[in-house]
């Protein structure tokens, strides 16, 4: 049987992709238009298709293969060769290494009370912030959430002092290679420059801090991989890598989350509450108090449904593979549209609503296992998972326990995809004291 999906068209679906508003929103238009299986161009992949059925999607999960040209605007952060792309007998043993740090509840444990203090320091500079003065979410959470993963994977050696410097290269380098990919005229003619700059400081940075590195043995990245015996150039891709990805899915992953918020009162009221019933007079969390936030939890989740950091990602078929009615042969190029996934309207009632209570045990159970996908799905999958959920958790309990966010007046947010779903011209938000 064919699979349904437009019409095929010259420019490799790049005009389609932009008339829909970006990648992320041509997912939601496919899926909407076509259903949950749809063939389309993908521009970076030629022919792709597309799978928002939760239950589709188990078939694939064991796929272990990423289309190299779709993450070819990965490359100028690899110089050893594209992590993203590592075939799998060289992927599962570095991702093995990554879990080992990443991973463990110990590591959390460990690295918990220095979390709490930079989560408690940009919690009193927000708390003396002029009511006439909004806050930037993305790019003060991004630089905060890069401070941890700093902390935690490198050892003594960091990028605080840099920080949003690094973001902001960072963004640099994304935003001109994503165009690249996307053959987008640049409006700026120096922006190949600005991207050639920033990816020479991003290099120099990492350079640093890997010969700045105190080991402590695997209980850091760097650590790990050089008792894993990584040639330099691996470990210097692997801690560009994984600072690209911490920081992005923390900081956005909060940001987000504070924009509903924002806009829905109740729940945040109700999150305040249990705030203060768990801590008391305590202005943050134990590691052990995380647990008993459950409803702060279940508006993470929905957060991470409705804005997924990572709105969609791809795997290449190795084999011949059926998805219910249709035959994929080897080589094809698979598209997760996590966005579509978290949207399907057959798993989630009403799916553009937020509602914290999709996420209580009882609903849970009653939704495909992959219904919610925010971190990947299979042996692709985000090894950071565990950790950026641990940081997330902690930064809004030590933000709402104090501080109320309310929308910026006359700021649109608008969200456009980057590495991650990010918003255009940021999340600006006025921050007040609670009891104001």
């Amino acid at each position: 049987m064919r699979i349904p999906g437009p019409e095929h068209e010259e420019d490799g679906g790049r005009s389609a992709v932009a008339a829909a508003g970006g990648l992320h929103r041509y997912q939601l238009h496919l899926h909407d238009t076509y259903g949950p299986v749809v063939r389309f161009q993908l521009p970076g992949a030629d022919t792709a298709v597309s799978v928002a059925d939760p239950v589709l999607l188990e078939a694939t999960a064991h796929i272990d293969k990423r289309p190299e040209e779709l993450f070819a605007f990965l490359d100028p952060l690899c110089e050893a060769g594209n992590l993203q792309v590592l075939p799998a007998d060289a992927h599962t043993p570095w991702r093995r290494l990554l879990l080992s740090v990443l991973a463990g509840r110990p590591a959390h444990e460990r690295h918990f009370t220095r979390f709490t203090e930079l989560a408690r320091e940009l919690a009193e500079r927000w708390a003396g912030q002029p009511d006439s003065e909004p806050v930037e979410l993305q790019s003060e959470l991004t630089a905060l959430s890069l401070r941890m993963i700093c902390g935690f994977a490198l050892g003594d050696a960091d990028v605080s002092t840099d920080a949003d410097r690094v973001v902001a290269a960072f963004e640099e380098v994304l935003t001109e290679h994503l165009g690249r990919l996307y053959q987008v005229p640049r409006a700026d003619p120096r922006s190949a420059e600005r991207a050639d700059e920033a990816l020479a400081y991003l290099r120099a940075t990492v350079d640093r801090v890997v010969a700045a590195h105190r080991s402590t043995g695997r209980t850091d990245l760097i650590g790990a991989l050089v008792e894993a015996g990584e040639s330099p150039a691996r470990i210097r891709d692997t801690v560009m890598v994984t600072l690209l990805a911490a920081h992005h899915t923390t900081g956005v992953a909060v940001s987000w989350t504070l924009h509903l918020l924002g806009r829905h009162p109740d729940a945040a009221d109700r999150v305040a509450a249990e705030l203060d019933q768990v801590l008391g007079e305590r202005t943050a969390p134990d590691y052990g108090d995380l647990r008993r936030l459950t409803y702060l939890d279940r508006v993470l989740k929905e957060s991470m449904r409705l804005f997924p950091p990572g709105p969609y990602g791809a795997r290449e078929t190795s084999e011949d593979l059926v998805l219910g009615p249709y035959e994929i042969p080897a080589g094809t190029t698979v598209f997760y549209p996590f966005w579509a996934v978290h949207l399907n309207p057959e798993h989630w009632p009403e799916p553009e609503r937020f509602d914290p209570e999709r996420f209580t045990p009882q609903e849970v159970a009653k939704r495909p296992r992959l219904a919610y996908v925010p971190f990947g799905i299979g042996p692709r999958s985000c090894e950071g998972a565990a950790l950026a959920t641990v940081e997330a958790q902690l930064v809004l309990a030590v933000l709402l326990k104090r501080l109320r966010f309310l929308p910026a007046p006359g700021h649109e947010v608008t969200p456009v995809e980057r590495f991650v779903l990010w918003a255009r011209d940021g999340i600006r938000m006025t921050v007040r004291p609670r009891d104001f």
